[in-house]
């Protein structure tokens, strides 16, 4: 007798329908979730879209400030400075950790396989995705729950956003292909070489990754034409 997966609760779904309208644009960054209108459209009750609003709003797909509606991820640049700064830190940090404790890499192999792969069809979506697990794998190679919990809470939001730009200004996937020997290097210095070797690596790779990335998030200025 095979055993079936059991179909995913009612909020999960919403989340990932939700998900899937912000990944196609029809949520813009900055622009509020309304309940009533996903609700009709969705056919369900408004408590199950809040539910799956909430799921979004923890996994960091979704923000929320007190009292206020769940937005979509909406950052300037000095934002994507700020986070980027805080990100090489702690990431530097989870590398320090996972090579200290060896721990597995192949979690973040296979990441890398699925960037890969996604480099070479061009899918931009399946790039952005992979590279959130890949970082994300890093955090959990940490052993230290508390750093993996802040890291996704600072990492999904990020390439929520960053997806959104690149859908916006239909970037391609040609831009990242630079990045992806640096990945495989992080992984054999985490690996092979001594923590704080991999810690400064990785630390240098996240500002790299934020300046080859840069495009993405600025906004694109107009030329002015000159007068005649």
């Amino acid at each position: 007798m095979t055993d079936y997966p059991p179909p995913p609760l009612l909020k999960e779904q919403m989340a990932e329908r939700l998900r899937g309208a912000i990944v196609l644009g029809r949520l813009r960054p900055g622009q509020r979730v309304v309940e009533a209108r996903w609700a009709r459209e969705f056919g369900v009750a408004q408590a199950s879209v809040r539910e799956g609003i909430n799921l979004l709003v923890a996994n960091g797909f979704l923000v929320k400030s007190a009292g206020r509606s769940a937005r979509v991820p909406q950052y300037t640049e000095q934002d994507i400075a700020r986070i980027y700064e805080v990100r090489g830190a702690l990431e530097g940090l989870a590398a320090r950790l996972a090579a200290t404790r060896r721990a597995d890499m192949i979690p973040l192999e296979i990441a890398l396989d699925r960037m890969t792969r996604a480099a070479e069809r061009g899918d931009v979506k399946k790039l952005v995705e992979s590279d959130l697990a890949f970082h994300l794998a890093l955090a959990e190679a940490s052993g230290n729950p508390l750093l993996a919990d802040m890291l996704g809470r600072l990492l999904r939001p990020l390439f929520t956003f960053v997806l959104l730009r690149m859908v916006e200004t239909r970037e391609t996937t040609v831009s990242w292909q630079p990045d992806l020997p640096r990945h495989r290097e992080m992984i054999y210095l985490i690996r092979d070489s001594d923590p704080g070797v991999a810690a400064q690596f990785v630390q240098h790779c996240v500002g790299r990754f934020a300046a080859s990335a840069h495009a993405v998030w600025t906004p694109q200025k107009t030329p002015r034409r000159r007068k005649k």
